[in-house]
């Protein structure tokens, strides 16, 4: 059950129910629904390395919506996790894809290094042992 306090912008609630076996789903203060499921998936670890993959294609597109020409953007990610308990990411690597006319690779890449430095709230939590690296694909 959500607590229902005010929230500001600084905060989020969300709750996740266990469904039984080993589904769960997780829930928003908007009511929105993630199903998830441990054994089978998306588990918990599969949902966060695609919302690293979200986030940080939130800001480029965010950086380059005002070029018209952008046609397309996607993200591949290849990650390895730790063997032994807590089986932490210890790598990600990801693969920006940007497709478009006249759009400056020099700058897709510099929009990709401010999401990695600065602006990608979900990667930016990761604890900094974990090794980010990316290539851009045009």
């Amino acid at each position: 059950m959500l607590l229902n306090k005010p929230l500001s912008s600084k905060n989020m609630q969300a709750e996740v129910v266990w469904d039984g076996s080993s589904k769960m789903t997780g829930i928003n203060q908007s009511g929105q629904e993630i199903k998830m499921d441990w054994e089978d998936g998306p588990s918990p670890m599969q949902i966060l390395l695609q919302m690293v993959g979200a986030c940080s294609l939130v800001d480029v597109v965010n950086s380059l919506e005002n070029r018209r020409n952008l046609k397309s953007a996607s993200i591949s990610m290849e990650a390895e996790r730790a063997e032994e308990p807590p089986r932490k990411f210890t790598s990600i690597h990801m693969i920006y894809h940007v497709h478009g006319e006249e759009i400056p690779e020099k700058m897709v890449s510099r929009v990709i290094e401010a999401s990695h430095e600065k602006y990608c709230s979900v990667s930016n939590t990761l604890s900094a042992d974990v090794k980010i690296t990316w290539e851009l694909n045009m």
